[in-house]
């Protein structure tokens, strides 16, 4: 299927369920379509969707915010300088806050040091660089490192005024099948169809993870034909 439209979309999952906007009206399918892409985000991790951040680490403060927007940390880099994000770095490693907290626990100038350790703090109430939530890290920093968290950032989700995004334009069929799937859940059967188009909807997922993993992998320098030199006679 080529991408979908927003209006297209919404006449698809009318058409498939025979329901007409009676039932399925404006409102209703804009719920539906909205925790469709909701799920999606959360089942898979779409490339076209990642993101950096820097800033610098506060010497003594023992946590940062995430980004505006993040769905999920990826990683999280400390670099030796204090003014640049470039040469020497470490990529910190992920453990639960209660493992930072034993690791150390005070913030005392002594205690303090370049950032080994990130783990996710909690404290998330919205979208905004303030309200995704916090890091926290260990050893607290003892100045001012540069650093660089990559992360997934929330999408432009389709709706009436978005009439096209990402997951409509390059994974139409999974979209449509999730749609389906949540339309069967609220119409509340037919179980069978509710089945069908969950299935599908996984199928796709699986079928576009692949993608991906391959578009990873792949480039015209490292899968490309294999280029020997051959040597020839001077004519």
């Amino acid at each position: 299927m080529a991408g979908l439209s927003y209006s297209g979309l919404v006449t698809n999952i009318r058409n498939y369920t025979e329901v007409d906007s009676n039932v399925l009206t404006t409102d209703v399918l804009e719920n539906i379509i909205l925790n469709a892409q909701y799920r999606i985000m959360r089942d898979i991790p779409i490339d076209s969707d990642r993101s950096q951040q820097t800033g610098n680490l506060v010497a003594g403060q023992e946590t940062i915010n995430c980004p505006a927007g993040a769905l999920f940390i990826r990683g999280v880099q400390v670099y030796d300088s204090t003014s640049a994000t470039t040469g020497a770095n470490v990529w910190l490693e992920k453990k639960d806050v209660t493992y930072l907290q034993e690791y150390v626990p005070s913030t005392e100038s002594a205690k303090r040091g370049q950032p080994k350790y990130y783990a996710m703090f909690g404290g998330a109430t919205g979208d905004t660089d303030t309200t995704s939530g916090r890091l926290f890290l260990a050893p607290v920093p003892d100045t001012t490192y540069k650093f660089r968290v990559h992360f997934n950032k929330m999408p432009a989700t389709l709706a009436s005024d978005n009439i096209t995004n990402y997951i409509s334009m390059n994974f139409p069929n999974g979209l449509l099948y999730c749609c389906l799937s949540e339309t069967y859940g609220f119409l509340k059967g037919p179980i069978d169809m509710l089945t069908l188009y969950e299935n599908k909807y996984k199928q796709e997922v699986q079928k576009f993870a692949n993608e991906q993993v391959g578009r990873r992998r792949r480039d015209d320098y490292t899968d490309g034909a294999v280029r020997i030199p051959v040597r020839s006679a001077n004519p």
